[in-house]
């Protein structure tokens, strides 16, 4: 398996790029995210990667960060999304974007990108709501205080104290409606764990 490119770019051409590695030209597909922070042709570049191995080929897939190509991997699990689908969705959002839609159940982000329907993105949503919290928990709902009606305050942290003890998204988002915006850490999750306690 290889995980990891590090050489020249040579081309780019999106979605693919071109890296030389001591005379050896590895064509990788990289999603938007990744393509726009590429240096210049000629410079040294570092990917990590993902090998895709079909009956008609060898492929692979490179990402600046290891949180991208973790996600990458986490929508593959999801049944009917392949590589190109995968892909395409790291292309319509970063990864921030991702978590948080998938933590505020918003089918209408996912819908958006071409080639996700209303049942895909449904499913996606569905089916990342626990594993992309597990896979990336430095992200899961960490980046709900850039989304729209959620002050940069205390939700975050209230939010992951309670996917600590267990709770899931949607649980612990449930709970976090009722609360006051600037509601301390401490007082919010007293009050979201009596919420919960309720249902």
């Amino acid at each position: 398996m290889i995980g990891r490119i590090t050489g020249t770019l040579l081309e780019k051409n999106p979605p693919q790029i071109l890296v030389d590695v001591h005379g050896v030209g590895y064509e990788i597909d990289v999603p938007m995210s990744t393509f726009y922070g590429l240096p210049a042709t000629g410079a040294q570049v570092s990917l990590h990667t993902h090998h895709v191995v079909r009956e008609d080929g060898h492929f692979l897939f490179g990402f600046a960060t290891d949180e991208e190509r973790t996600t990458f991997r986490q929508l593959l699990k999801v049944s009917g999304v392949g590589a190109r689908m995968a892909l395409a969705v790291l292309s319509g959002l970063s990864v921030n974007d991702l978590a948080q839609a998938v933590a505020l159940q918003e089918t209408g982000r996912l819908v958006k990108i071409p080639g996700i329907g209303k049942k895909t993105a449904e499913r996606l949503l569905l089916e990342l709501r626990d594993k992309l919290g597990k896979a990336l928990p430095n992200l899961s709902g960490a980046r709900l205080a850039a989304a729209p009606g959620h002050a940069p305050d205390a939700r975050s942290d209230i939010l992951n104290a309670l996917l600590a003890l267990g709770y899931n998204e949607r649980e612990a988002l449930g709970a976090m409606k009722s609360l006051d915006e600037g509601i301390g850490v401490s007082e919010g999750i007293r009050l979201a764990l009596r919420q919960l306690s309720k249902t």
